[in-house]
């Protein structure tokens, strides 16, 4: 977490546990791209932390209060539930009601595993598939839960590898999309990287029903960490990393998967100056050729030609992380600051209102 994000917590929450963070992971995978509403997890002003709901217009729908920090989150297909994963590393996950954001179930990590912010279901919404970590061994896990049997843990894939992230569906229904950041931590250590030099980051692609990994595909430089990923309903699949080496490296920070290997894109250097090796978010807009990207660390947000890795549009958001796609072809980027802002290749970034509520790295 960059240095001005945590005096911002610091200020708002008064020394205590920080601010929660955003949620999202599965887009809509047809066309007529028209969502009613947006949802995030949120820290608030009083140092207590929530979900919220909001609308097109940035307009509060409703605030569930949580116990502890979340932070990403997924929709249920065709049932109006919401899940949302505490924050790395995360003991519990919990089921709201899309609609009132009343608490639905409240679902514990297995003994000796936590969650690391991140899940996604399967199209018909019975399985959901959270992203996990044994943390004594730091082995890292997909864990499988059975919606229709109130969130029974069913069964665990292995990822063999360290440190995965944001897991996504591909638009066949059948493919897992799963970002192995290769660092290793321990709840014990805070967040303390403990393998920066034997990293192995990856983009792992596992079949959802068998657990099989069908493909493992690597950056070009090992410390290119993993972290966020979205896909395109074309099949198109964009991945971001946070670069854990020296910052006057500025490798690139942004891939897209071409011909089985992972085709990395890099922006002019001031570009990636502005960035500060670190992206928070990607997003893939449903509707044309389009993908934004955001980084807190660089306070900058940017939007680029997917097929050609072109920068067609960049933004100075302090704070900003969080994005999703707007209808019409723009997308919403939200900040640390209670920020929301309307952002596009021919849209000049937008204030669209300022809330009493921080939000952070992802929405829904």
């Amino acid at each position: 977490m960059d240095r001005s994000r945590r005096k911002l917590l610091k200020a708002a929450l008064a020394g205590s546990a920080a601010l929660s963070l955003s949620g999202c992971s599965l887009l809509p995978r047809k066309s007529g791209f028209n969502p009613e509403q947006y949802s995030a997890a949120v820290g608030k002003p009083d140092g207590s932390f929530g979900v919220s709901a909001f609308d097109l217009e940035g307009q509060p729908l409703w605030v569930s209060s949580v116990d502890t920090r979340c932070h990403s989150g997924c929709t249920r297909p065709l049932i109006n539930q919401l899940v949302f994963f505490e924050r790395r590393p995360g003991w519990s996950l919990h089921v709201l009601d899309a609609s009132t954001g009343k608490r639905l179930h409240h679902i514990e990590a297995a003994q000796g595993e936590h969650f690391v912010g991140h899940g996604v279901f399967s199209p018909d919404g019975r399985w959901l598939y959270a992203t996990a970590s044994r943390y004594e061994p730091g082995e890292g896990i997909v864990a499988v839960y059975d919606a229709e049997q109130n969130y029974q843990r069913v069964n665990t894939f292995e990822l063999a590898g360290i440190g995965p992230h944001q897991i996504t569906l591909h638009p066949d229904g059948e493919t897992l999309a799963i970002a192995l950041g290769g660092i290793l931590t321990h709840p014990d250590y805070d967040r303390l990287k403990l393998n920066l030099d034997t990293m192995a980051p990856a983009l792992i692609l596992m079949n959802r029903r068998s657990g099989a990994i069908i493909s493992r595909l690597t950056p070009s430089h090992h410390q290119q960490s993993l972290r966020h990923l979205d896909i395109h309903p074309s099949g198109k699949v964009f991945v971001a990393y946070q670069h854990q080496g020296p910052r006057h490296e500025m490798p690139a920070l942004l891939a897209r998967l071409e011909n089985h290997r992972l085709k990395e894109i890099r922006f002019d250097d001031e570009t990636q100056a502005d960035l500060g090796n670190y992206i928070a978010s990607v997003i893939a807009h449903p509707e044309n050729d389009l993908v934004a990207a955001a980084s807190p660390v660089g306070g900058t947000a940017v939007v680029f030609q997917g097929s050609t890795g072109k920068l067609l549009a960049k933004a100075s958001i302090p704070d900003c992380s969080g994005v999703q796609a707007l209808a019409g072809g723009d997308f919403l980027i939200s900040s640390g600051q209670g920020k929301l802002v309307r952002f596009g290749a021919n849209q000049p970034a937008q204030e669209i209102a300022q809330l009493p509520l921080y939000w952070d790295h992802h929405l829904v």
